[in-house]
């Protein structure tokens, strides 16, 4: 499977680091570093744009690295880049330490993820099947 892409940024095209890994690690195109104060977000801009077939999404994803070392993740977790945009892809990232974190140009900032996706046709109904957990939810199953 393919994705065209064009790559407006300074940096090399993203790609898996692993043979198992299932993101690519894209990275921040900027002219300058931006500062992001504790639980202040940013816009960072990668120059990628990208064109996808019907049926397919791109996931971005925070980095392991990134939430756990620093704090930084993307705040609206997975963001959902359709198969109909054509502007650039941006990241939004959230600062959830309690120091003010630089991203400097070139750093890996996300991972996108591709994932196939359906189209639905939402049937409006008065009645929904029974099942054995019914309406249980937010913990209903136990925490253990």
């Amino acid at each position: 499977m393919s994705v065209n892409i064009i790559n407006k940024s300074k940096h090399e095209l993203p790609r898996y680091e692993t043979v198992g890994s299932s993101g690519m690690d894209v990275r921040a195109n900027l002219d300058a570093p931006i500062e992001i104060a504790p639980l202040g977000r940013a816009l960072v801009k990668t120059g990628l744009f990208l064109e996808m077939s019907p049926g397919l999404e791109c996931q971005v994803r925070p980095r392991s690295g990134l939430a756990l070392k620093k704090g930084i993740t993307v705040l609206n977790t997975p963001g959902t880049i359709d198969a109909d945009y054509r502007g650039e892809v941006g990241v939004i990232l959230v600062n959830l330490s309690n120091e003010t974190f630089c991203v400097e140009d070139g750093e890996r900032i996300a991972q996108l993820v591709f994932c196939k996706i359906e189209q639905i046709e939402l049937i409006q109904v008065n009645v929904l099947s029974e099942t054995d957990r019914g309406s249980g939810g937010f913990g209903s199953t136990g925490v253990n």
